[in-house]
């Protein structure tokens, strides 16, 4: 790689992003036909990247796939014409919805991306997704406008209609990425705001007086310059392209073709080729849509580009003429065989023709040079957006010369070592090169037949007798390697993808990892830092080539390689760190290389896993090799999670129905090799309770309804207990602020915590994603969330007013959308505010004589209640409890403390506050939310009726549907239960004839407004409904059946109607 790769700056790193079926792989056939890895016939038929069987099979790309290409690129005419040699490493992403997280992880290892969107189908769900992933991650995007041949053949638009249809998709794409900068330019605007007024209060102490403060605070608020973010043609970031044809330009390539002949300077022609620009016929010169004057000219795009690619689909492919295509092939000088020009395979033809005429891999590796920057220009900009995420200003100077070298890109020999890992991937050790038997060439064989006779010519002049055993020592070494295969077939090897942004690193050499919990503001020797700095020796570096891996001596900065020997010590990402390229030197400790270390961070994922299976083993013996490959499979897959339920069950959490298919097939075939039993899909749900219309009267007389009063054993500790539904205002703010509740928790619990504090955060977050929470984008920063919470309560109005202070807890998990509300008038209020300001844990106010304090045994109750709600043990959002009395028997206490029995009169209470907390829900009324997702389904009108039909009877509706301009196809937004979703796509495949497949998305819950208790009462119900109530209960089936699945009670009736008879004979 030292000798391929001379300079960083020749070198790019790129990634494909776009919706699924958008051309992406395809795309990448045609780069790699370039670098004859694969026949140009083959190239887009092929799909080299789809390594997997079930990619092929299906047609999509599910696992991200790396390869590094070598291209010679000619400089401009007007320099000198000496060729340079780039590396370009590419990497190919997966466009499904379920694989979005491979996306998440390529993303952060590149510099720029290819957006491909289809001409026909525009901007769909995940390309607006994509885009903000590179957004995000501030890469450089070029935007490839692919399927550009379904213009013409299957839309037959004209080449004028062909121009609108394209001006409006390039607005499309524009109006996105304007209001990702909209929206960060409102953060900015807001940020600098603040920062105003407290450098206004700091000078307002100064100066004591106001009016001078602000006559010196000179800051004006810069606005950002929003001209290079968008995509335009004439700018040379907007490619035009057939993957499946082989064909794609960019303005710059017709303009370099026409300048000569209509004797337009290149670059004045570049900007006017594309836009509302005319060629005057008479005057030869170029004019704007105002100088018209009424006359029908074309635009000079149409009649330049558009007509003639035109003219060469209606001659190969609309309608055959050979003599037209003999007339074009002569015109554009192109050298095509005759045998191939009388070939009867048309699309054959217009390939050979398009691939000499506009190549796409020429065209796409000019656009990613010119576009996309080189590593030593790219770190430059996104490195310090990495080390320092909160920090906003322009230009950050490195601050050592750690920071020197990772923003400049060196790769000297004392630079250090600093790469990024951004995912684990599994591969069979047969497939690693030096497991590989190697096929011996004719030159060998032959080499070897004559150092054989040498031997035996020379044994023949030392003695007489020759001896024959010499040859006997060769033949070990030649059956060696495929026992070694033998041994290797069963295992997989955990590798790293990684990006090397420093320095270069050596095979054999020691580093350290540093993983995404190492704290930068502790020493590495620091309790909190020891488990999350490890130190590894690189088994073997390796060069990506799809399937295939290249093995490596070295690696230089500006690379992307697989890197081994980080199994069992690195989970799924980790920045790798040495003070030079030597490695770590033997012995050292590692406060000494202190300063070569730094922690880039983790990867953010986009979808959260939803979809829960509890597996088994069919033969039981096979459960450990089923719970190791589990281990693998987490390791191997970045969305999803693997743990052990309560109830003993191995549950695996994937993305979606499509994801965990495939993760199936992966344990059953590669990682644990056995035959595994899933169960049916597990599918979280939510509770709550509304105020209804005709409720059943309150549980306690003569109180407010959902007033629960309880007691411990022998009514030693007595409480009362209000619950009521949150406000819906207060509801929506806790909800979009999850995020910051859980990290003003967290901050509160450091201290405490010094040592089980990384352990405690990791369990309680996959715990958090394993309830399936849906985390948004919080609204407010943790330093202003108590204050805004209060705004929201004195809004919500009534007993809300003023009550930030009185708030105990939030459940479940110490982070929901549930409260418990100290709301005891004899005591000074138990306040979580005040608790996290101090920073030390609960205690009661409450000065009584007796020495135990039962409000923690409250709050624990309250948090299980929360956590497995009454309705089906499924956690509760959206409820608040009011605590409005506790009084503890103090001589009652003391002789139980005497008798040594405290601990059940605690777990007594902890049962009865659960037990109330459930029965104040239930006094209202009570109801399931079901986890939704929106769905996106793109259809043309002969099968929408068949789409409304699916959706419908699996419970969906339909929120929005509409027309794409210029096509017959139609984009459908429905919401459907992700309980009714399995079997959903196969469902609208089968019954649309693959014509429309949908993409589903998690969104959230959503209330299902129908009582799980409902019995018809009244005369008119009785009447319309009898006393069976034959219409099905939903919300009751949903309850029941998970009750069923948990081993709970399940009032069913098992005689329905016993008063029917049934013979068999019938």
């Amino acid at each position: 790689m030292d000798s391929e790769a001379p300079d960083p700056v020749n070198i790019r790193i790129i990634t494909t992003l776009g919706h699924v079926d958008h051309g992406k792989t395809t795309l990448m056939d045609a780069l790699l036909a370039a670098n004859n890895i694969i026949s140009h016939r083959m190239a887009g038929k092929l799909r080299f990247l789809d390594s997997r069987e079930d990619e092929q099979e299906r047609g999509i790309t599910m696992e991200s796939s790396a390869v590094s290409l070598k291209f010679q690129v000619m400089g401009r005419p007007d320099k000198e014409r000496s060729s340079k040699t780039y590396i370009v490493n590419m990497i190919d992403t997966p466009g499904h919805v379920d694989f979005s997280s491979e996306v998440s992880t390529a993303s952060r290892l590149c510099d720029g991306a290819l957006v491909l969107v289809d001409v026909v189908e525009g901007v769909c769900t995940q390309t607006i997704a994509v885009l903000r992933q590179a957004w995000e991650d501030n890469l450089r995007p070029i935007l490839v406008i692919n399927k550009m041949d379904r213009l013409v053949t299957e839309l037959k638009l004209v080449p004028t209609e062909a121009y609108q249809h394209l001006s409006r998709l390039i607005e499309q794409m524009n109006a996105v990425m304007g209001g990702f900068f909209a929206s960060e330019l409102m953060e900015d605007d807001l940020r600098w705001r603040e920062e105003r007024d407290r450098r206004l209060a700091e000078k307002k102490d100064q100066l004591a007086d106001e009016a001078e403060a602000s006559e010196n605070d000179t800051d004006d608020f810069k606005e950002k310059d929003d001209e290079d973010i968008y995509f335009a043609p004439e700018r040379g970031n907007v490619v035009f392209a057939s993957a499946i044809d082989g064909w794609g330009f960019r303005v710059g390539n017709f303009a370099q073709l026409y300048s000569a002949k209509l004797g337009f300077k290149e670059a004045n022609l570049r900007r006017v080729l594309w836009g509302d620009f005319y060629l005057d016929p008479k005057t030869k010169k170029v004019i704007s849509h105002k100088h018209l004057r009424g006359r029908a000219l074309k635009p000079l795009f149409v009649q330049f580009v558009l007509e003639n690619i035109w003219a060469v689909y209606d001659a190969v492919v609309m309608n055959p003429n050979t003599e037209k295509v003999s007339k074009i092939v002569t015109a554009l000088n192109l050298k095509i065989l005759p045998r191939d020009l009388r070939s009867k395979d048309s699309r054959q033809l217009l390939s050979t023709i398009f691939t000499q005429w506009l190549s796409l891999s020429t065209c796409i590796i000019q656009a990613t040079i010119d576009v996309v920057p080189s590593p030593p220009v790219a770190q430059a900009i996104r490195i310090p957006k990495m080390l320092y995420p909160n920090v906003f200003d322009k230009s950050i100077q490195p601050k050592n010369k750690l920071e020197q070298d990772l923003f400049t890109s060196n790769s000297a020999p004392d630079a250090a070592i600093v790469a990024y890992v951004s995912k684990m991937f599994a591969v069979a050790a047969k497939e690693l090169p030096e497991n590989k038997k190697r096929v011996v060439t004719a030159d060998e064989l032959r080499q070897r037949v004559r150092d054989a006779k040498e031997a035996r010519d020379t044994s023949a002049s030392v003695s007489e007798t020759p001896d024959p055993p010499h040859a006997a020592p060769e033949s070990p070494p030649s059956i060696a390697p495929g026992e070694m295969s033998d041994v290797f077939e069963e295992s997989e090897i955990i590798l790293g993808f990684a990006r090397l942004y420093s320095g270069t690193m050596r095979t054999g050499s020691t580093i350290y990892c540093v993983l995404p919990k190492y704290d930068a503001s502790f020493p590495p020797n620091h309790a909190r830092n020891v488990a999350h700095l490890i130190p590894a020796k690189v088994e073997g570096l390796y060069v990506m080539m799809g399937r295939e891996l290249i093995h490596v001596d070295s690696v230089r900065a500006g690379n992307t390689f697989a890197i081994k020997g980080l199994g069992g010590k690195v989970y799924r990402n980790a920045t790798l760190c040495a003070p030079q390229s030597i490695g770590v030197p033997e012995g050292a400790d590692p406060v000494q290389v202190q300063d070569s270390l730094i922690n880039i961070g983790g990867v953010t994922r986009t979808v959260s896993p939803i979809v829960r299976v509890a597996l088994e083993p069919v033969i039981p013996s096979d459960m450990p090799k089923l719970v190791a490959g589990m281990k693998l499979l987490a390791q191997a897959d970045p969305c999803v999670e693997t743990f052990q339920q309560q109830t003993g069950e191995h549950v695996i959490l994937t993305a979606g129905e499509l994801h965990l298919e495939r993760c199936l097939k992966d344990l059953r075939e590669r990682f644990a090799r056995v035959d595994i039993q899933a169960s049916k899909p597990i599918v979280p749900f939510r509770e709550t309770a509304v105020k209804a219309q005709d409720m059943a009267p309150s549980k306690t007389p003569n109180a407010a309804r959902g007033t629960i009063k309880g007691a411990s054993m022998q009514n030693l500790v007595t409480f009362s207990i209000r619950s009521a539904p949150v406000p819906d205002v207060i509801l929506q703010f806790l909800l979009h602020n999850l995020t910051t509740l859980r990290a003003l928790q967290q901050d509160g619990h450091t201290d405490r915590d010094t040592f089980g504090s990384s352990i405690d955060i990791v369990s309680e977050s996959e715990l958090v994603r394993v309830q399936g929470d849906v985390l948004h984008t919080p609204s407010v920063r943790a330093d202003q969330f108590w204050n805004a919470l209060e705004e929201k309560c004195n809004e919500a109005g009534e007993e809300w007013v003023n009550i930030s202070d009185r708030i105990w807890s939030f459940g479940p998990r110490h982070a929901g959308s549930c409260v418990l509300i100290d709301y005891r008038k004899d005591t000074t209020p138990l306040s979580l505010r005040h608790r996290l300001l101090r920073n030390h844990p609960a205690q009661s106010i409450n000065t009584s004589d007796n020495n135990v304090d039962f409000t923690g045994y409250v709050e624990t109750g309250f948090q299980l209640a929360m956590f497995q709600g009454p309705l089906c043990a499924e956690p509760v959002e959206g409820m608040a409890y009011f605590v409005e009395s506790i009084d503890v028997d103090a001589d009652g206490v003391q002789r139980e403390i005497v008798q040594n029995r405290l601990s059940q009169v605690t777990g007594s209470v902890i049962s009865a506050v659960r037990d109330a907390c459930r029965n104040g829900l239930l006094d209202w009324s009570p109801r399931l939310m079901l986890a939704i997702y929106s769905c996106d389904i793109q259809a043309s009108t002969d099968v929408l009726g068949k789409v409304y039909g699916v959706v419908a009877k699996r419970r969906g509706r339909i929120v929005a549907e509409e027309m794409k301009e210029g096509t017959t196809f139609f984009t459908v937004s429905a919401l459907l239960p992700v309980v009714e979703s399995f079997g959903f796509a196969d469902d609208i495949r089968k019954r649309t004839s693959g014509a429309a497949s949908p993409q589903l998305i998690f969104s959230g819950y959503e209330l299902l407004d129908q009582d799980p208790f409902w019995i018809p009462t009244t005369e008119d119900e009785l009447e319309d409904l009898g006393e069976k109530a034959d219409r099905d209960n939903i919300a009751k089936g949903y309850m029941d059946s998970v009750r069923a699945r948990k081993g709970m009670f399940v009032d069913r009736k098992i005689v329905q109607f016993a008063e029917k008879q049934r013979t068999l004979k019938r």
